[in-house]
């Protein structure tokens, strides 16, 4: 039998023998209503004890009881036990994040949903130069580069934004935003200062052996032109050297002037110019024709907007050049290549399409790395510098656009250039 049951047949009996003795005395009505008072008065105590007892938290042994309230008082005490266990198991797990995420190199700010700061470990502390009294401080009053302010009200977290230390102009960091939670962000910086100055002395050692390697080739091409000029054609050995010669000193005139770019592209100021896009493409596909060896036109232009968008001629007309010659270069001769410029829902795309021998989809991330070409068997040997693709991803980047590729082996590729519409003018 339950302890609820038992309960009420104790109220039962007790109301039973209240009633025969009321009965045999004939004073039932007043000693019935004694007894409902006096169960009244008692539960009433039992609950003033128990709400002491809560309000003292409930933590300590529960007083000596019977009946129904004996089980209430354990059934609480349990809960208030396996509680504390609970909260004592959390608070270790948040201690041991908190040292965890303290020991972390990298700064690691955790944001509110208004962007006020909750909590910092010591990397940021130091990096941000953040004390404990700006818990709960809004992140823009405390770090208030524009860039920075732009990167978070953007909500666009794809990318990292560079910016330099607070407290040390130095020191160059990598932000990243994660979004988590409920309203909650999670603020990631990351010393790149070492990693930037390796970049930059890339950057300067190929800008500066492409400019001294310029030199000593222009000499040779000189040389070699003159000894060509003075070749009489009696020994054919001597005419097989000088061609070969010619064509690997024109292959590394290409290769000096690709990285040149390359470096032009990533190092100088971006310039703001309203470009004709479609006069642009039709200058190119002219001159691409013109040079072709086949007689008839290969080309075939389809321009189905006017939009003329902000960057810089120069970079755009590498770019378009680049694909028109790798797609005239690895496609059939007497293929037709389609490029097509248009509008669409997002943005502003250049689509330039071949029937060439196509791109395995392993080889299509890595396409754009420096010097990287695919190993399809080809039925004939393609020269090429492997800078091509390269130039069109950090042209594109500059003009925020990007190259998607499309291709299946044996049927061709398609090259789009997405431009966004804010580069769209008039």
């Amino acid at each position: 039998m339950g302890m609820w049951q038992k309960e009420l047949l104790s109220g039962l009996l007790l109301f039973l023998a209240v009633s025969i003795i009321g009965a045999m005395t004939g004073f039932f009505m007043p000693m019935a209503l004694a007894l409902a008072l006096s169960m009244l008065v008692w539960q009433l105590f039992q609950i003033h004890r128990f709400e002491k007892w809560i309000r003292a938290g409930g933590g300590s042994k529960y007083p000596k009881m019977r009946g129904i309230w004996e089980e209430i008082y354990f059934h609480v005490y349990r809960l208030k036990k396996n509680e504390k266990k609970r909260k004592k198991k959390l608070g270790k797990m948040v201690d041991q994040f908190r040292q965890s995420t303290e020991a972390l190199p990298d700064a690691a700010i955790v944001l509110g949903a208004n962007d006020e700061i909750e909590w910092a470990n010591k990397a940021a502390r130091e990096v941000f130069g953040l004390h404990a009294t700006d818990k709960g401080q809004r992140i823009p009053n405390l770090i208030r580069f524009p860039e920075f302010i732009r990167y978070l009200r953007s909500g666009n977290f794809s990318e990292p934004v560079l910016l330099p230390s607070p407290v040390d102009h130095n020191i160059t960091l990598a932000i990243r935003i994660i979004t988590y939670g409920a309203g909650l962000r999670l603020l990631l910086a990351q010393d790149v200062t070492e990693l930037k100055k390796m970049e930059r002395m890339r950057k300067d050692f190929v800008a500066n052996v492409s400019h001294e390697l310029r030199t000593p080739l222009t000499v040779l091409k000189g040389y070699l032109e003159t000894l060509q000029d003075m070749d009489d054609g009696e020994s054919r050995l001597l005419t097989t050297s000088f061609q070969q010669m010619q064509g690997q000193t024109e292959r590394m005139q290409l290769l000096v002037d690709d990285l040149l770019f390359l470096t032009h592209l990533e190092t100088q100021q971006k310039k703001s110019e309203c470009i004709n896009v479609a006069s642009l493409l039709s200058q190119i596909c002219k001159e691409a024709d013109a040079m072709s060896a086949n007689a008839t036109a290969r080309i075939e232009l389809t321009l189905e907007s006017d939009a003329c968008i902000v960057g810089e001629e120069q970079d755009l007309r590498s770019a378009f050049t680049n694909l028109l010659v790798n797609a005239l270069k690895y496609s059939p001769d007497n293929s037709v290549v389609k490029v097509r410029w248009y509008s669409s829902t997002d943005g502003i795309v250049l689509d330039v399409m071949d029937q060439g021998e196509g791109i395995a989809a392993a080889d299509i991330p890595r396409v754009t790395e420096r010097f990287y070409r695919s190993e399809v068997k080809r039925i004939k040997k393609i020269g090429g510098t492997g800078l091509g693709l390269a130039i069109v991803k950090h042209a594109l980047m500059r003009h925020d656009g990007h190259l998607h590729i499309a291709s299946e082996l044996g049927k061709g590729s398609c090259f789009s250039c997405f431009f966004p519409l804010k580069r769209v003018c008039h």
